[in-house]
C-alpha cells in the first residue's frame, strides 16, 4: 500500500513538473505578445488597409519585377466571374475553380418536374467581356425510374442565353466599376 502511494505521488510530481516545464519553456519562446487595442484594428477592411501599408500577405506572379507576364485578377474584380456567380446564385455549386477557370453546378431539380435535373458547365476562355469568352455546357438528367437515370447535353438555345445574360452582367459591372492602383472600386451610378 505504501510502494503504492509513493509511485502516485511520483507520478503526480512528475506531471506537475512537466507542466512547469512547459509554461516555462513556451513563455521563453515569446510566443505571447501583449498588443494594444489603438495597434490593431477592429475592422476587417482596417485591418486589410494596415496589412497592405505594411507589405504583409502573400503576392503570387507579381508584374512588378518581371518583365513578362499575363495580368491576373482576383475573382472579386474580374466582371465576367462576378456576373456569372449572380447570375447562376439560385443554383447550388459543386465546382468553382478561379484558377482553372470553371464553373459547374450542381443538379438543379425544380419543382414543377421532379424527374428531370439540369446541370450547368461554365469555361472561361478568356477574363474580357466577348462572346467567344464563354464556353456554355447545360446537362440534362432524366430519372423516370430511380434507379435508371439519363444524362444528355442539351443543345439548345439556353447555353446562349445564359451566356448573354452573363455577358449583359458583366457589362454592368464593368460599367460600375473603375479600376484604381490595380483594384476595382464600385462607383455610385447616379
Amino acid at each position: 500500500m505504501k510502494l503504492e502511494t509513493n509511485i502516485l505521488l511520483k507520478n503526480k510530481f512528475f506531471k506537475l513538473l512537466i507542466i512547469i516545464f512547459s509554461v516555462v519553456y513556451l513563455s521563453a519562446c515569446n510566443m505571447y505578445r501583449p498588443t494594444s487595442v489603438k495597434d490593431v484594428p477592429i475592422n476587417e477592411k482596417d485591418k486589410r488597409q494596415k496589412n497592405i501599408q505594411e507589405g504583409r500577405g502573400l503576392t503570387l506572379l507579381s508584374n512588378k519585377n518581371r518583365n513578362t507576364g499575363g495580368n491576373f485578377n482576383f475573382a472579386n474584380s474580374n466582371p465576367m466571374w462576378r456576373a456569372t456567380i449572380n447570375i447562376l446564385d439560385f443554383m447550388p455549386f459543386s465546382n468553382v475553380d478561379y484558377g482553372g477557370g470553371i464553373i459547374i453546378t450542381d443538379w438543379y431539380t425544380d419543382e414543377s418536374n421532379l424527374n428531370e435535373s439540369l446541370k450547368i458547365s461554365i469555361q472561361f476562355l478568356t477574363s474580357e467581356i466577348r462572346s467567344d469568352a464563354l464556353k456554355v455546357k447545360i446537362y440534362k438528367k432524366d430519372c423516370s425510374i430511380s434507379e435508371n437515370c439519363k444524362v444528355d447535353e442539351i443543345k439548345s438555345n439556353m447555353g446562349n442565353d445564359i451566356k448573354l445574360a452573363i455577358l449583359k452582367e458583366a457589362a454592368k459591372i464593368e460599367k460600375n466599376s473603375q479600376v484604381v492602383n490595380d483594384e476595382y472600386k464600385v462607383i455610385d451610378p447616379k
